[in-house]
């Protein structure tokens, strides 16, 4: 199991650091000279961090312990990330509500004050731009955070659609939070941890639920949610006070909490079933056939007004024709782009998400298929490498989600 360990850690690293065509060719567009850097970057470095190229900017993989070894740790107690690379931005105005419902499906006018909900972001098809999640600070001040990846097209698809909107006389700007850093704090030890560094009650706070309160000394953004299915934690927070932050968190928890890098990062998101943009949701994709109908509001699906409206309430209606399912396989694990066929070998999908789960100690996947073959329990052979391995659709997420709700 160790060789298998190290396989895995390897492998992600080629993955993230090399020439991945699709994901790090699309998210890594900077030579090394012109990465980016957070204002933990020299912390990373001094505690071991290994630095990669993603999306424009230079950030660890991983620290001293394997990738598979932090994966089980942050189920078990807790990680930190660095997260400063995804982009935070407020919009504010008395059409703040209105004007960003024409560009995303949620109902944020059916949220309450202090809450938020994960959102897409759709074009004039009805596929995904990016996802993002979207908080109600107040009835018109909403706070959201993009995908590092997808910054510069988001923040010109807002900006182009802001400005039609302001020359009809809509009242809404926006301020991009270029001057705060973002960490996230994740696993059962989040909040009792997080408790020591702020007088606010956290037992009252629930996933989904933001405050703006003093965290450490310093004034943050605080929402209940995560990338990793556990309970947890985002932190905006001004990046002058971002170092005292992670060292404060990290001598709080007594070493049980570790820095975590993308590596573990991706794996505790694919055992939480979640979709990575550039993989597992594109702009070709709808949020119906990603399995996000349910980020749909009732309200949003009777009267649409959003970009691609017209697509994808068809497909609710009617079903879309190919589905976002999970996988357990047999053989070496499934990477992207392999390919997914039925029982005759005819070709039925593409596999867009692969791995070893550390927890569950098995492979498993996520993909496309069409309508009709993603019921779970059907049997499926994956194509990795030109030979045929048995798989079966299953349920996700593969670990069970530890929400902190009522």
């Amino acid at each position: 199991m160790r060789g298998g360990l190290w396989q895995l850690g390897q492998s992600i690293t080629r993955r993230l650091a090399q020439a991945d065509k699709k994901t790090i060719g699309r998210r890594c567009f900077a030579s090394d000279a012109d990465l980016k850097k957070t204002v933990l970057y020299d912390f990373h470095v001094v505690n071991g961090g290994k630095m990669v190229p993603f999306a424009g900017w230079s950030m660890p993989i991983q620290y001293k312990d394997s990738i598979m070894d932090s994966t089980v740790n942050c189920r078990e107690n807790g990680s930190l990330f660095d997260v400063s690379h995804m982009c935070g931005l407020s919009l504010k105005g008395k059409d703040t509500i209105p004007f960003l419902e024409k560009l995303v499906i949620a109902d944020v006018a059916g949220l309450a004050p202090g809450t938020g909900s994960l959102t897409v972001f759709t074009n004039e098809k009805g596929g995904a731009i990016d996802d993002s999640v979207v908080t109600k600070v107040t009835n018109d001040h909403i706070y959201l955070v993009v995908n590092a990846g997808c910054r510069d097209k988001d923040l010109a698809h807002i900006e182009e659609h802001m400005k039609s909107f302001k020359s009809k006389g809509g009242d809404v700007s926006w301020h991009i939070h270029d001057e705060r850093s973002l960490l996230a704090l994740q696993g059962p030890l989040a909040a009792p941890v997080l408790q020591y560094l702020t007088k606010d009650d956290l037992s009252k706070m629930y996933f989904g639920e933001f405050r703006v309160l003093d965290i450490n000394g310093a004034p943050c953004f605080l929402t209940r949610t995560g990338y990793t299915g556990e309970d947890g934690f985002e932190i905006s927070v001004p990046s002058e006070n971002a170092l005292d932050l992670a060292k404060a968190l990290l001598e709080k928890s007594e070493g049980k909490i570790r820095l975590t890098g993308l590596g573990a990062r991706d794996s505790l998101r694919l055992e939480a079933g979640l979709c990575l943009y550039g993989n597992d949701m594109e702009q070709h994709t709808t949020p119906v056939e990603a399995g996000l109908t349910w980020a749909i509001g009732k309200r949003r699906r009777a009267e649409g007004g959003f970009l691609g409206a017209e697509v994808i309430l068809k497909q609710i209606e009617e079903g879309p024709k190919i589905r976002r399912v999970g996988f357990f396989s047999s053989g070496p694990p499934p990477r992207s782009h392999s390919e997914i066929q039925d029982s005759n070998g005819q070709n039925i999908g593409e596999i867009t998400s692969g791995g070893f789960s550390p927890c569950l100690k098995k492979n498993i996947a996520m993909g496309y298929v069409k309508t009709g073959n993603h019921k779970t329990g059907t049997n499926v052979k994956i194509v990795i490498r030109g030979k045929s391995y048995d798989g079966v659709v299953t349920k996700m997420p593969f670990v069970p989600s530890k929400y902190y709700k009522p």
